[in-house]
């Protein structure tokens, strides 16, 4: 892990952007935190310039609340490269959702698993160099999506307590068995007029998780319009799980 920036933000919290080999990422750290500080790993869908000020707003609400935050670039975004299978499968999924039809399994599976076997690992790449600085204390929160990284995060990653998952985007049906296997303590967010999101497959998925402690927030609306106050109580979710 090597920082290539630094800039102290108006409410003290220190935000660093780093790379990891070519991965590109950005650490948050609280500005008053006089000890380790337990990490959130804040997951998107990709593009981190274009997310970049839902990014910072996320990491700066858990800030206030004692959580460094953290996050890298996903294959095959951002300045990454791109992959012509996914583009082409994008496309596809594009295509079937603007003519109201419905998704094929085929399309899903060809955008969404090689993503999850090619970014999972470099999570876990990035949570051993994050780890190993000495302002983090752990555990370990997962928050955000793509819920399918999140899913297998949550079953491979024995270091991540808990997970705040968003469910705005494509599951595989094969990740239905690996939600099975899911038992650590899980929050998802549905916004329920989700317009690019399959909301009976997010119900399903839901009741598919193994986790003994798991809640739904339904919210209506659509896909960026999660009510402010889900900031708030994501942090409740997390103070019970990683303080």
């Amino acid at each position: 892990m090597r920082f290539t920036s630094e800039q102290r933000l108006d409410d003290g919290v220190l935000e660093r952007e780093f790379t990891l080999g070519e991965i590109p990422g950005i650490l948050w750290t609280p500005g008053s935190a006089s000890a380790p500080a337990p990490l959130i790993l804040l997951g998107h869908p990709g593009g981190l310039h274009k997310m970049y000020p839902r990014l910072v707003a996320r990491a700066r609400h858990s800030a206030a609340e004692g959580f460094a935050a953290a996050t890298i670039e996903l294959p095959g975004s951002g300045d990454r490269p791109r992959s012509a299978a996914a583009e082409e499968a994008r496309a596809d999924l594009r295509r079937a959702l603007e003519a109201g039809e419905p998704v094929d399994d085929e399309i899903v599976d060809r955008l969404v698993l090689p993503l999850v076997e090619k970014a999972v690992p470099e999570w876990r790449t990035a949570l051993d160099a994050l780890l190993s600085l000495p302002e983090m204390g752990g555990p370990v929160g997962y928050a955000g999506g793509v819920i399918a990284i999140g899913i297998r995060l949550a079953v491979v990653e024995p270091r991540i307590s808990a997970a705040l998952l968003f469910a705005g985007s494509f599951v595989p049906r094969i990740l239905f068995e690996e939600a099975r296997q899911v038992t650590i303590p899980l929050q998802v967010l549905l916004q329920w007029d989700d317009e690019g999101n399959d909301r009976q497959l997010a119900l399903d998925l839901f009741d598919a998780f193994g986790s003994k402690e798991k809640t739904l927030h339904a919210n209506m609306g659509g896909h960026t319009g999660v009510p402010q106050f889900e900031g708030d109580d994501g942090n409740r979710f997390f103070a019970r799980h990683l303080k």
